[in-house]
């Protein structure tokens, strides 16, 4: 037994020595805090395996509740999916009220559960504040103007509306589930600006749509060096408080010593807080009769930049369905906040995991079953209406 123990340590040893040779020891934090608790990609909680800042709330603003609070009750096919799937959150939002909401699981209305990809929103928000506040002057500024990694060849060419609609060109390759991936790295190293500042520009930038989480995080580094100020801060002041939220955040940080957001996912926050950006821009960026972010700006961002790709603007999600229109945060597991403005309806759902066919098709037919049936409750309240 001691000879085994020995030789188990010595492997190990050489094992871990490895990994810092190769460069991959982040796959001893993905271990700690992901595989070795039995998942094969990030979950809902794993902000709390990770290192956050706090970002404060000001003066609260709750939602008003709507006249027909919780007066429907939910679909057979919600109430089915929601358990199959995970759901732990589940909100309608109509008229800017509370119409319905539910929470599941063990969580409640003020639990913090990861945003995963919705922060991509957030961070093109943040673009467009940065630059009605002087500091970055257009869509069209290059990259290369505030990191000269990206200033030679094809590169020069990127601009930060490049980043902001994912058409950087780089040679990003978006995948969850392979521990090798740079997307699996960029979530677990502790030094993110160098995994970002090695990215290639293989394609001429601006030209076609490539979901790619390292745009996000570029764009991010870009408005942080254009602003002086963390990412963190800036949305603080910018809209956390602004917007009334009802409670501080958590945005993950690489490492207590770079202190860079993973500005491509990773905030913790709850249904009805994610809400509030979405009605900032069904509401043309205003708020409480103040101008938040440039309407202009807002509907640039709401519509496809790419003929070919309909489904993106920038750090949006758009879909046509029928007669009405979608604009939507989305992120990993099926994280959702889903607007159609015409209608003034919102949708939240939180959840541990999304449809099977997430991988098939942009659109998964989760995203379908929460609108249609968010739909069929508020017609039926309609027809009970006396």
């Amino acid at each position: 037994m001691k000879k085994f123990v020995t030789r188990l340590l010595i492997l190990i040893s050489v094992i871990i020595a490895v990994l810092y040779i190769t460069d991959t020891d982040y796959l001893l934090k993905a271990v700690r805090t992901i595989y070795a608790k039995g998942y094969t990609t990030a979950f809902l909680e794993d902000y709390k395996e990770f290192d956050n800042v706090v970002i404060d709330n000001g003066v609260p603003q709750p939602w008003p509740t709507h006249k027909d609070y919780n007066s429907v009750a939910e679909t057979r096919t919600l109430v089915d999916y929601h358990e199959s799937t995970g759901t732990v959150a589940y909100v309608i939002i109509k008229n800017d009220s509370i119409w319905f909401e539910n929470y599941y699981d063990g969580f409640d209305e003020n639990s913090k559960t990861n945003s995963f990809s919705m922060a991509k929103s957030y961070v093109s928000g943040l673009l467009g504040k940065a630059i009605n506040d002087g500091y970055i002057t257009s869509l069209d500024q290059p990259v290369g103007e505030f990191f000269p990694e990206f200033s030679e060849g094809l590169a020069a060419q990127m601009t930060v509306g490049d980043l902001s609609s994912m058409a950087s060109g780089t040679n990003w390759i978006e995948k969850y589930y392979s521990p090798l991936s740079i997307t699996t790295r960029a979530y677990f190293d502790d030094n993110l600006e160098k995994v970002i500042l090695g990215l290639k520009v293989v394609n001429e930038p601006g030209q076609s749509y490539k979901y790619s989480s390292g745009d996000t995080q570029l764009l991010a580094m870009v408005i942080e060096k254009a602003t002086g100020k963390k990412l963190y801060d800036y949305l603080t002041e910018s809209f956390w408080i602004p917007l009334g939220s009802e409670n501080p955040t958590l945005w993950q940080v690489d490492s207590e010593s770079h202190d860079l957001v993973k500005a491509y996912c990773c905030i913790a926050s709850n249904a009805k807080d994610f809400a509030r950006f979405g009605k900032l821009y069904k509401d043309h960026g205003k708020w409480n009769g103040k101008q938040v972010l440039d309407s202009t700006f807002i509907a640039k961002s709401l519509t496809p930049r790419f003929a070919e790709s309909p489904q993106y603007g920038y750090g949006w999600w758009l879909q046509k369905r029928g007669d009405k229109s979608f604009f939507m945060m989305r992120g990993h597991l099926g994280q959702y906040v889903i607007v159609e403005p015409t209608d003034n309806v919102i949708i939240v759902r939180l959840g541990h995991q999304k449809s099977p066919d997430a991988d098939t098709q942009i659109f998964s037919d989760d995203i379908s079953i929460y609108i249609e049936e968010a739909y069929k409750m508020l017609s039926h309240a309609t027809e009970t209406q006396p």
